[in-house]
């Protein structure tokens, strides 16, 4: 009996020591407010960033917005204006670089760039 007892702390134990870590990894989500807008950052389960942005007081989404993957890489920029998609998104995969040309927060236009050799090729 004494040694199942020991055995059960040490298990607990061990799960405790886990869980503090996975929670040193993992980061809340920040909002600070910047000149009069919400500075937004928020992150993957990881710790590692998501997306990073800025929110009107009105809670609409405003200016350059960046999306990561959960290895930290860039995978989409964004531009919006008091909540309406404006201007060009760029969307990147692999050696894959999509532009997508928001007007009235509607697509106008679509190109894809293949990245080769160092050189940036348009499809």
């Amino acid at each position: 009996m004494k040694k199942l007892i020991v055995l059960l702390v040490i298990v607990f134990t061990a799960n405790l020591a886990v869980a503090q870590k996975c929670n040193e990894s993992h980061k809340k989500n920040s909002f600070e407010l910047v000149d009069g807008l919400i500075k937004a950052t928020l992150y993957h389960d990881n710790g590692e960033v998501a997306q990073t942005g800025y929110y009107t007081l009105e809670n609409k989404l405003q200016g350059e917005w960046v999306s990561y993957n959960r290895f930290g890489v860039k995978t989409a920029t964004a531009r919006y204006n008091n909540g309406a998609k404006v201007g060009t998104w760029n969307f990147f995969d692999g050696d894959t670089m999509k532009e997508v040309t928001y007007v009235n927060s509607k697509v106008s236009k679509v190109k894809t760039w293949q990245v080769t050799d160092s050189r940036v090729v348009s499809n």
